[in-house]
């Protein structure tokens, strides 16, 4: 549970997919090292780089927790999406659980706001290489909270991507089935 890359200064209010084109487009962007991808929410589409869950399936991990098992390869998918993209969540909750003062609103500058996020999330990355056991982390609640937001659709999709999240999810979802079924 590190960060690989921080872009901090924007607005809560700043649509995602704008940050995204800024921390894509900037002086030092970010890379999305060849063969690996990074998860987004059902706001963004299937871009190269950047997987999303399937949209009309289900996904939230509160109804995987009630003992439901997916009916299909995209549920499946979903569901693995569901779990991976919670592990974000509570590296964003080990954050504020930690400092306070990422807790709430503040009125400092702008650019002092950022350089606070910044140390909080080196020092942050820093507990995590050098401590084999944090034990902030076993404070954090096991049922963290889905938040998707609302969907954002200015991204262009790839076709290939589509077909990339499809094959991957069959892929996993037939893994699953033949471990189930020996």
């Amino acid at each position: 549970m590190q960060f690989i890359y921080l872009l901090p200064g924007w607005e809560g209010s700043a649509h995602d997919n704008r940050v995204l084109c800024d921390a894509l487009f900037i002086q030092n962007p970010l890379r999305v090292p060849q063969g690996n991808y990074y998860l987004c929410d059902a706001g963004y589409m299937n871009c190269e780089g950047f997987l999303t869950p399937f949209r009309g399936q289900r996904y939230h991990l509160s109804i995987w927790k009630r003992g439901s098992l997916p009916l299909s390869a995209e549920e499946y998918y979903n569901m693995k999406h569901s779990q991976a993209r919670n592990v974000i969540e509570r590296c964003f909750g080990l954050l504020k659980m930690r400092w306070g003062i990422l807790r709430h609103t503040t009125w400092y500058h702008r650019k002092t706001v950022s350089r606070i996020i910044l140390a909080c999330d080196l020092v942050h990355n820093f507990i995590r290489t050098y401590m084999s056991v944090d034990p902030m982390e076993s404070l954090l609640v096991d049922n963290m909270e889905d938040n998707d937001g609302d969907n954002i659709e200015i991204m262009e999709t790839s076709a290939t991507w589509n077909a990339f999240s499809q094959e991957l999810a069959n892929e996993m979802y037939n893994t699953w089935i033949q471990t189930r079924n020996p």
